[in-house]
């Protein structure tokens, strides 16, 4: 293939007090086989208090003409769905990759997005396993809690599954005209705009296609309080999304809750002397918990501290449950007071994208007529700066 040929893709990140992390994603993006001079580099900085920001500054200093351009952005707003709609508003790739500053990829990562692409696909993605960045005996416990069907989700970004279509993606690779169709990302929602994002998507017709050969990794949360943390925010979202985008969610996203429900009834059936179904909830789960942990540490270099995985088991599902509680508390009031829980940025990144295009055909067609008059010995300059990028969307 012809180096004319290649796609342009935009490679964005957005971080916020990603000091730590930062640095690593950019050089795994230096080291990608894929043409530099087709990637446009998009860092998106959400009011950073650590050195993030002075880090994305210096990167596009040294590299702003190895690849096809270096911009730094800012995120006002702070949340992620934000920060995304920045990037995509001002990114001027063909193809739009998403990824998260924590994460970490392999050098064929682009390339191998970019084939699958150019197969036919419209949006596409691959594994994400969780890896550990400074391992320890316990670390390496809640990675494999954070790892496992039972203790995280049955998303097949987690492990191969073959090439297929799903219904959501991590670090996913999307053709232009995908958001040209669908809009922005939802800001008014959090942990879940992904979700919902990737719901429109399917109802636009497009497939989301996963593909093994493509690998992403994520680091797991460092300590046991972050991870709780995390979970509990997660099932938040959930209670709080399904008032919103009920069809972008899945029948597994509230198992926890189903989980913290049974808790809650069985234990007030064994206060008034029915304790039979409450041993037969609680046998159950330990017995699947002990399954779940000899499948996990099977074949793995386990310690002693593998043997409370069903205790971290029982930690997240009852953190995931008890957020996606609170979610559904807070949701008539939280509807009230975000718009119905729908985001104006959605329209506002379709019409951007819109004009944009507008402008790149105004463009071509342009340089067309010019080129013709100069064959017919017309004096007729182009409108525009020849080649010249359609200008950028405004930064919200």
């Amino acid at each position: 293939m012809e180096q004319t040929n290649h796609l342009l893709v935009s490679f964005c990140v957005i971080a916020r007090n990603e000091e730590k992390a930062l640095p690593t994603l950019l050089n795994d993006l230096l080291a990608q086989q894929y043409p530099h001079h087709r990637i446009e580099v998009v860092l998106v900085d959400a009011l950073s208090s650590d050195g993030t920001k002075s880090y994305m500054k210096a990167f596009q200093k040294q590299y702003q003409e190895e690849f096809f351009g270096v911009q730094v952005l800012e995120n006002p707003k702070l949340i992620q769905a934000a920060g995304w709609n920045v990037a995509i508003k001002n990114a001027k790739g063909d193809a739009i990759f998403r990824i998260d500053a924590h994460s970490h990829i392999p050098a064929d990562f682009v390339l191998k997005n970019v084939q699958c692409l150019e197969s036919g696909e419209f949006v596409s993605g691959g594994q994400r396993p969780c890896l550990l960045k400074n391992p320890t005996s316990w670390q390496k416990t809640l990675l494999l809690a954070e790892n496992s069907l039972f203790g995280s989700s049955i998303a097949p970004f987690r492990r191969d599954v073959g090439k297929v279509y799903v219904n959501s993606l991590f670090h996913g690779a999307y053709r232009r005209e995908v958001f040209e169709t669908v809009g922005g990302f939802n800001e008014e929602l959090g942990r879940t705009e992904d979700n919902e994002m990737h719901y429109r998507i399917r109802q636009a017709g497009y497939r989301l296609c996963y593909d093994p050969q493509i690998i992403s990794y994520q680091h797991v949360r460092s300590s046991l309080s972050k991870m709780l943390r995390q979970k509990y925010a997660n099932g938040r979202w959930i209670g709080l999304t399904s008032g919103v985008c009920p069809g972008c969610l899945s029948l597994y996203h509230f198992v926890p809750l189903a989980f913290i429900f049974g808790i809650l009834l069985t234990s007030i059936l064994a206060l008034v002397g029915i304790w039979q179904l409450a041993a037969l909830m609680w046998g159950l789960y330990g017995l699947l918990a002990l399954v779940m942990t000899v499948s996990c540490v099977w074949d793995k270099n386990w310690n002693l501290s593998s043997l409370l995985l069903p205790i971290l088991f029982l930690l997240l599902h009852v953190s995931y449950g008890a957020g996606t509680v609170v979610g559904l508390a807070q949701l008539p009031g939280w509807k009230k007071q975000h718009h119905g829980g729908i985001s104006p940025s959605i329209e506002d990144v379709r019409c951007c994208l819109t004009h944009q295009s507008k402008e790149r055909g105004k463009e071509n067609g342009d340089s067309k007529e010019s080129a013709s008059n100069r064959d017919a010995g017309s004096n007729a300059e182009c409108a525009g700066v020849s080649g010249a990028e359609p200008e950028n969307g405004p930064v919200l």
